[in-house]
């Protein structure tokens, strides 16, 4: 069976060391013994991809610069998709705080660079998922018709980080504001389970993957929910480096799931969110400037209402 792992970085050195390093991820490293994961050349993470049958990784980009004063890891991401177009998807992370900046780096990325996506971290820069500073993203993921990944979970040892952040109530005023946004929330949206079935099952536009999080208190319910209501919006993802992604695969193999939903969850899902037709990208419609402008009036509308443009 072919496999898209939708949340992977490669464990090249530079990678390793850039996430140990990071101020925002010291603290979990050390918890669960980071250091010994050994670093690979590019060449050998690609290799044990292909015997295992990943045929295609999605390479998430972070910028925390703001928030954690982390260098942003996008040019990585770029090199890694340029090096390996065939197997690695990339998504450049997006720190909401730059402003115009970000938009300008997303617009370059995907224009200029081959980026497929966005990626965003709302607990590390400390604000709501539905704050009005990652509106302008949100409408430009729209404008360029990319896919765009939400990292929730709960954040675990990372200093000053606010789990509410992130939970799927503030998740589905985005869908609902951005209906033509693809959602991915990453992590599951682990712990509020129950409530990130809800949310995935009640807008067409968002789906979830689990990874770190499937044989958690409360998992069982991803299962019932990947069998039934959410079959085709749950997505296999490993976030190796910090599972490697081989553990990530025999872990899978456990979990319950019917066989016409196993093919769903380990590639079809995540194919039909990346636009993928027999292994290749088919171009997403981007908007043109009277959907875009739209778009925007609406938004204004209904932060207005909710008293989110205040003191802006």
């Amino acid at each position: 069976m072919n496999i898209i792992d939708f949340r992977f970085r490669p464990n090249t050195e530079a990678i390793l060391k850039g996430i140990s390093s990071n101020p925002a991820f010291k603290g979990m490293c050390q918890s669960i013994d980071f250091n010994k994961m050994l670093p690979q050349t590019l060449e050998e993470v690609v290799e044990e991809l292909d015997r295992h049958h990943v045929v295609k990784a999605v390479i998430s980009g972070r910028d925390c610069e703001t928030t954690y004063g982390a260098q942003s890891n996008n040019p990585s991401v770029i090199e890694f998709c340029h090096k390996f177009p065939d197997k690695f998807i990339g998504f450049a992370g997006l720190d909401p705080h730059k402003g115009m900046a970000a938009l300008a780096e997303i617009t370059h990325a995907v224009h200029e660079e081959g980026i497929k996506g966005a990626a965003i971290d709302p607990y590390l820069a400390r604000i709501y998922v539905n704050d009005a500073k990652y509106y302008p993203i949100y409408a430009k993921c729209c404008e360029l018709g990319i896919p765009l990944i939400i990292a929730t979970g709960p954040g675990t040892l990372v200093p000053n980080a606010v789990i509410d952040h992130v939970a799927p109530r503030y998740i589905d005023f985005v869908a609902r504001d951005f209906p033509e946004l693809k959602i991915i929330a990453s992590h599951g949206g682990y712990p509020w389970v129950n409530e990130m079935i809800t949310v995935a099952q009640r807008n067409a536009n968002v789906y979830l993957e689990l990874s770190e999080y499937e044989f958690f208190p409360q998992s069982s319910a991803y299962i019932e929910a990947a069998n039934s209501i959410l079959s085709d919006k749950i997505m296999y993802a490993s976030a190796h480096p910090f599972v490697d992604f081989k553990l990530a695969l025999k872990n899978y193999e456990q979990l319950p799931l019917k066989p016409e939903v196993r093919e769903k969850v380990m590639y079809k899902n995540a194919a039909k969110v990346l636009g993928l037709s027999d292994g290749t990208f088919s171009a997403s419609k981007a908007m043109d400037a009277q959907e875009v402008q739209m778009i925007i009036e609406n938004v204004i509308a209904q932060l207005s209402q909710r008293g989110l443009l205040a003191d802006r």
